[in-house]
């Protein structure tokens, strides 16, 4: 196999294309599990050709922003190939936002259409968008006009609702008779690959959400091109709580579990006990998530007894046969990717080991990708081994950003400045060495966190290292960093700066260490990403001057 070489799928990458091809190879196959519910890639293409239809006869179309406000399931995919299918863009709206967020994402996203569940997890959506739509209330379904959200006209719950402003999907559906085969066949006929199919917010740890605008071609053909660095195939069982309205869920799970012919197995909510009962009453194959999952699966009490022998892939060491596992974080093949890139732009095959000499490597260029190092300041090329912005460029690059202009967005060439920095080798590896902005200046010297983080992480008694600047009145910055130790062990800090200044500069060694015994202690996004800014502000707070 040539894992360098870029391959597409065969058939015009859009999503009822898509849908056509994956019923013809695994109709049969169960696509979605959700507690008691299993449903086949056929039965998914039925519920989103019905919805389509419906959507159709109440004025949807090509272009049309519909939101999509629900938990991973049945319901979320079926929406999601219904909106898309007939060219209209969907927007995932994150189920844990806040009324604030909630509010801010559906204004700038410019909801036309809302798909929702009236509740989840003692989240009841239908009392927020009264919240944060001033008015809705006293309006009629179909007819919404409030002034927080001016492009709101229809909200739709696959539940039934007495609010007058709403409707139920069962309604929609009772209206898909008014949309013939052959119009539906037409609308979809109309998507191309370069239409935008969806916008996908941004989870980022150090700033406000952006949303990122991707094409069906990219999105289709993505997880298709990168599906040959996985051992994922048909009749395979994928367990993931990575929610479907970011990318990780949505592409490096879902849409390559369909490309491959695998079984996708949700659940209401990550609870360890009976998210362990769940891996093994449906005999999961592969689990993909971050690792604090692994660690709370790992550290349950019942985990030593557990059947587990069906898992041989995934994203978590720690869950594979000792045979299959590499071990040592810095040997294993990784991928470095973000939103505007739908995932990964670089990568090795997942579960290897790295070639001898590249630790700490995130893999070469996805086939189709490009990578550039820059210095950020004169716009240059720099030569390998050099650290400098990483930019990226492919086919799997977004098509720009919602509010954006495309000018403001790409550098000449149509390149993207990533805001990482990191290097290239002889060989094409690439490493990265933080982000950008992060950089800290400590008495005019710049230092990387994700440098100091590593050689902290490689003390045997660390299990994670996160760096911050914090303000000094004289130095500008300082480095500090939240050390979290490893079970059972006692980090004194004085201890743990001696024994990293023997391999860091003295500028790079953290002048305030702070130790927690669990990661848990930490705040996280509901991404399973570190909250930097949290973070710093917790070692300001301690810290600071």
């Amino acid at each position: 196999m040539d894992g360098r070489r870029v391959t597409f799928p065969d058939y015009t990458p859009t999503a009822g294309a898509f849908l056509d091809h994956v019923v013809e190879a695994w109709g049969d196959r169960e696509l979605v599990v959700l507690d008691e519910r299993r449903c086949t890639y056929r039965d998914v293409e039925a519920a989103s050709r019905q919805l389509a239809k419906g959507l159709l006869a109440n004025g949807v179309c090509r272009g049309t922003h519909v939101g999509l406000l629900a938990p991973n399931g049945p319901e979320w995919v079926a929406g999601y190939f219904a909106v898309t299918r007939i060219g209209a863009v969907a927007i995932p709206l994150n189920t844990y936002s806040k009324p604030r967020e909630l509010s801010w994402v559906m204004e700038h996203a410019g909801v036309e259409v809302l798909l929702t569940v009236d509740r989840h997890l003692g989240h009841d959506y239908l009392d927020r968008l009264e919240v944060i739509a001033s008015g809705l209330a006293g309006q009629v379904a179909g007819q919404i006009h409030v002034e927080s959200h001016p492009k709101l006209r229809s909200v739709w719950t696959w539940a039934a609702t007495d609010r007058p402003w709403g409707g139920s999907v069962d309604d929609l559906l009772a209206s898909a008779g008014a949309v013939t085969d052959e119009a539906l066949a037409d609308a979809e006929a109309a998507v191309g690959p370069d239409d935008p199919m969806v916008v996908v917010y941004s989870s980022g740890s150090a700033s406000d959400p952006k949303g990122v605008v991707h094409s069906h071609g990219a999105v289709i053909r993505h997880p298709y091109n990168t599906l040959r660095f996985r051992d994922i195939g048909a009749g395979d069982v994928v367990y993931t709580p990575m929610p479907l309205f970011w990318v990780g869920g949505l592409v490096w799970a879902l849409l390559t579990c369909m490309h491959a012919g695998a079984t996708v197995v949700f659940e209401q909510q990550f609870e360890p006990g009976a998210s362990l009962d769940l891996l093994e009453r449906e005999r999961v194959t592969h689990v993909i998530g971050w690792p604090h999952i692994a660690k709370a699966l790992t550290e349950h009490p019942t985990f030593p007894a557990r059947d587990l022998g069906s898992i041989r892939g995934g994203s978590l060491d720690e869950l594979l046969p000792e045979e299959r596992r590499v071990g040592d974080p810095n040997l294993r093949a990784n991928t470095l990717g973000m939103t505007e890139s739908l995932g990964p732009h670089s990568l090795e095959v997942i579960g290897s080991a790295l070639p001898p000499g590249k630790d700490g490597s995130f893999g070469r260029s996805v086939p189709g990708v490009e990578h550039r190092i820059v210095d950020p300041v004169t716009r240059r090329s720099l030569p390998t081994g050099e650290v400098g912005e990483i930019w990226i460029r492919g086919y799997s690059l977004m098509i720009g950003i919602l509010g954006r202009d495309h000018a403001d967005v790409f550098e000449e060439g149509g390149w993207y400045a990533t805001g990482d920095c990191g290097y290239l080798d002889d060989d094409g590896h690439l490493y990265f060495k933080g982000r950008l902005g992060n950089v800290i200046k400590s008495s005019g010297t710049n230092v990387t966190p994700r440098e100091v983080e590593l050689v902290i992480e490689a003390q045997p008694d660390v299990m994670h290292a996160f760096v911050a600047a914090v303000p000094h009145r004289d130095r500008g910055e300082d480095v500090a960093a939240v050390v979290v130790a490893r079970p059972g062990v006692d980090i004194d800090p004085a201890d743990l700066r001696a024994r990293v200044k023997e391999d860091l500069s003295s500028y790079k060694v953290p002048r305030h260490i702070a130790v927690v015994a669990a990661a848990s202690d930490l705040p996280w996004l509901d991404s399973g990403k570190i909250d930097l800014r949290g973070v710093q502000r917790l070692l300001i707070d301690r810290f600071g001057t």
